[in-house]
């Protein structure tokens, strides 16, 4: 069962996320507030959640982008009607780890929610390349990495498994767990998302799961 926790400083919003998602078997709204305070009082009590749908436009124009790094020991996706590039990349780089617009279909929705509670990373499809370009800073100063080590990267981005990376680059499953370990060591990185970050700063596609 996904635990989904929903901040939203307009309640007919929440109200809709939350009709999107009553009739779906795997997932359950555990808690639907106006703002990050009241669902940190409810961590702090002990409720579970494996991830927060966030609009951080809670006081109007400018993101709450520090409320993104706040939620970030959580799943964080975020959802919002603005998709301005810089606000993306800022978000993207607070810890969050999706961001779609409020003009997507319920079912990316829901796909979504799975993708970012399994580990995963997605940017909806209008978005996507705009927050790629924006995310793209120039070489100097970057760690080196392999050319099999770059490709596997690519590879993790697109959503690949070892296993299917070690097919494609006719390795051993366990040669590919060695790059990822050495590319993890080198960029610093931990998590699939956060390699699917990495692979956007270092100018590769984000499309592992694009919407």
């Amino acid at each position: 069962m996904i635990h989904v926790a929903v901040i939203d400083a307009h309640p007919i919003a929440r109200c809709g996320i939350e009709h999107a998602l009553e009739s779906v078997a795997d997932m359950a709204v555990v808690a639907s507030v106006a703002d990050v305070e009241d669902l940190q009082r409810l961590l702090v009590e002990g409720l579970q959640v494996d991830v927060v749908v966030f609009d951080p436009y809670l006081d109007g124009e400018i993101p709450a982008i520090d409320a993104v790094a706040k939620l970030a020991a959580t799943r964080v996706l975020i959802m919002s009607t603005s998709a301005r590039p810089p606000d993306v990349v800022a978000a993207i780089r607070a810890g969050a780890s999706g961001y779609l617009t409020k003009r997507c279909d319920t079912s990316v929705l829901i796909a979504g929610l799975r993708i970012v509670a399994g580990g995963g990373f997605l940017l909806c499809d209008e978005i996507a390349d705009v927050a790629h370009t924006l995310m793209v800073t120039s070489d100097a100063g970057r760690p080196r990495l392999s050319p099999r080590e770059d490709q596997t990267l690519r590879m993790l981005a697109r959503g690949l498994t070892h296993s299917q990376i070690a097919t494609q680059l006719g390795v051993r499953k366990s040669t590919v767990d060695t790059y990822v370990e050495r590319i993890r060591a080198k960029l610093g990185v931990g998590n699939k998302a956060e390699l699917a970050r990495a692979a956007m700063e270092r100018e590769m596609s984000p499309r592992m799961a694009v919407w």
